[in-house]
């Protein structure tokens, strides 16, 4: 079962990472390509502005002059605009390209060296006017161009193709690509790593619960199959001699009902304690007078302890009211007087004492008993943890004391605390907010 269930867990751990790795691999890359894109369009702003302005100047020079319209020489203003190249200064880096219907170069003359090395290679089509594109050529140099079509003075239709360099861009665009891309499997590797990490601990409390869960079953178990096992033996017993009288088997009677009153205090504290763990448990608080709700709490605790020649005795200082649930509060000092009375002997004395300290309420229960070890102050708020399994059995403990009391003053978002009582015995603190 247990073997299974490590299986589960380890099964588990592998889907989160796998699902943490994808979702944040996901998250860099598509931040990746919004900072790509986003330093695409920053670097060629400039280029795309400076066509902009071009095409601008030139619609601003537009001329329709009157052109010749059959045999008779008439002249009749030409139906399409026409762009004034005459004196427009264009920036070093920016050339443009004049083409006829047929999209030949007409102009070798004044584009010179770009004709002359690279003319055949520089394409064009004239279906895409008046918005920015890009080109290569021989994939070693690069252009971003318009294409503006318009009419020349003898009405012919001709296309004026508008090119700036574009290689420092291109540059900065093809390193920023390859950082991205080493980026990426940085990235990859790294988001592995936090997926594991993050699925780790985020499964942490869950296999710790679980282990609880496992412990806390195992415990349970064994400590009640031990009342069952002898009530059960005790009755066999019993009906082995059915002619006997009930003050023969006396013994055996009296062990059954101890064993049966064990095992109904133990069932009600594991109900507690699920309820405690499902977190169904609330507080109903109201404003006590602490002190004197000690006061008649301890009386059938005093009259106990002096048939067993133990001394309790009261020091209550706190003298204010304070907002708390009492009745979680009266069950919790009754476990910590129930551990006190059986852990003392004849002649120890058991101090309850009350006090006001930094605004809360102190609350301590000191005796001069049997004490307690340093393991054993590791382990006392553990469920089912009892020092002595033996002694504590006899006197009907069932180990699940402390941790109900430590989360019934956790409701109460006080802390509990079990140190040595100097020279002897077991002191147990507890601090409660006033509110």
């Amino acid at each position: 079962m247990i073997v299974n269930e490590e299986k589960m867990i380890r099964k588990q751990l592998i889907k989160n990472m796998l699902y943490n790795f994808l979702i944040l691999t996901i998250i860099f890359i598509l931040f990746g390509i919004l900072m790509f894109h986003t330093l695409q369009i920053f670097v060629y702003e400039s280029s795309n502005r400076e066509l902009s302005l071009i095409k601008e100047k030139m619609e601003e020079g537009i001329k329709n002059p009157m052109i010749k319209k059959g045999n008779k020489g008439e002249l009749e203003p030409p139906k399409e605009k026409r762009f004034e190249l005459a004196g427009l200064q264009i920036n070093p880096r920016v050339t443009y390209v004049i083409r006829d219907e047929e999209g030949n170069i007409k102009n070798t003359d004044k584009i010179g060296r770009i004709y002359d090395e690279f003319g055949g290679s520089i394409s064009f089509d004239k279906t895409k006017l008046d918005s920015i594109y890009e080109m290569a050529i021989y994939n070693r140099y690069y252009y971003r161009g318009i294409n503006l079509k318009t009419i020349n003075e003898y009405g012919e239709t001709q296309y004026i193709q508008l090119l700036v360099n574009v290689d420092s861009e291109k540059m900065i665009m093809d390193n920023y690509l390859r950082i991205f891309m080493v980026g990426i499997g940085i990235t990859i590797m790294l988001s592995l790593i936090a997926s594991y990490i993050i699925s780790k601990r985020a499964l942490q409390p869950i296999v710790e619960n679980w282990k609880k869960q496992i412990e806390f079953v195992q415990n349970a178990s064994h400590e009640l199959r031990t009342p069952l096992t002898i009530i059960q033996t005790k009755q066999e017993l019993l009906l082995q001699e059915p002619n006997k009288k009930i003050i023969d088997q006396s013994e055996n009677i009296m062990l059954t009902l101890n064993e049966a009153k064990r095992l109904s205090k133990m069932t009600k504290d594991l109900m507690l304690l699920a309820r405690a763990d499902s977190e169904q448990m609330g507080l109903v608080k109201e404003e006590v007078d602490l002190d004197e709700r000690i006061k008649k709490l301890v009386i059938p605790y005093q009259e106990l302890a002096n048939m067993e020649e133990k001394k309790l005795e009261l020091d209550l200082n706190y003298q204010e009211k304070s907002l708390i649930d009492i009745n979680k509060i009266h069950q919790v000092m009754i476990i910590l007087l129930d551990n006190a009375i059986k852990y003392t002997k004849p002649n120890d004395t058991i101090t309850i004492h009350t006090k006001r300290k930094e605004g809360k309420c102190i609350i301590e229960v000191s005796d001069t008993g049997i004490g307690i070890s340093e393991e054993g102050l590791k382990h006392a708020f553990e469920r089912f943890y009892r020092e002595d399994k033996a002694r504590s059995r006899k006197t009907g403990g069932t180990g699940l004391g402390l941790s109900i009391a430590q989360y019934l003053v956790a409701l109460h978002k006080g802390s509990i605390k079990i140190t040595h009582n100097e020279p002897k015995g077991t002191s147990v603190k507890i601090k409660l907010p006033k509110h």
